[in-house]
């Protein structure tokens, strides 16, 4: 009997102990989501500017927009060991191929769209990634639908001859945009000029 008790309690331990590091874990998927959202949140609000400015001014210009004032707006807020970008299967610049642990996350979109959720993933050097799907815009259609007006398809074609990303719909994916941070206190908080809770699974790259 009194080994009875003992194995019970033991396994009782063992199931509370399980329980706390499950909670445990999806608090800190909570958290690192909340993380990852609040660093690409000044990415996202600053790039639909520079575009929407880009559109008023003509198509046209709008490509130079996504060709320079995008890269420079992640470049500028991928400080204090934070990196930040966007990504897509169908690439209209090349220099914007995401790292791989991204790339990975937006095959699982490709394959099952319906469960496009932002996602966390522990990377092998100890960071955190995160990713939030891009759908496609009524205003980027005029640059990424399946017909382009003649001058802008040529500008397109002189600039990026290998171009990819046209014959999208409004609310397709259209990419996603990915960060990578460390979540020790103090390091890659969002830059303070720009500071101001998705559902998420954690997975290990």
């Amino acid at each position: 009997m009194h080994t009875a008790r003992w194995v019970a309690l033991v396994a009782a331990l063992g199931m509370s102990a399980t329980t706390a590091t499950g909670a445990d874990g999806e608090a800190a998927g909570q958290d690192a989501a909340a993380r990852g959202a609040a660093l690409l949140q000044p990415f996202k609000r600053d790039l639909k500017q520079a575009l929407t400015s880009g559109l008023q001014q003509g198509p046209v210009a709008a490509v130079s927009v996504c060709k320079l004032e995008a890269p420079a707006i992640a470049a500028a807020l991928s400080t204090d060991g934070v990196a930040m970008g966007r990504t897509s299967h169908r690439l209209r610049n090349p220099a914007n191929a995401g790292p791989a642990w991204a790339e990975s996350v937006l095959q699982g979109y490709l394959a099952d769209d319906t469960d496009a959720r932002p996602q966390v993933r522990s990377l092998d050097d100890g960071r955190t990634g995160y990713v939030e799907p891009i759908r496609m815009q009524a205003m980027c259609v005029t640059c990424h639908g399946a017909t382009l007006a003649p001058e802008l398809a040529a500008r397109i074609e002189a600039e990026y001859p290998d171009d990819q990303a046209t014959g999208f719909e409004t609310g397709d994916l259209r990419g996603v945009f990915w960060v990578t941070f460390a979540m020790d206190e103090g390091e890659g908080h969002p830059h303070p000029r720009n500071s101001h809770e998705p559902e998420t699974r954690h997975h290990r790259n």
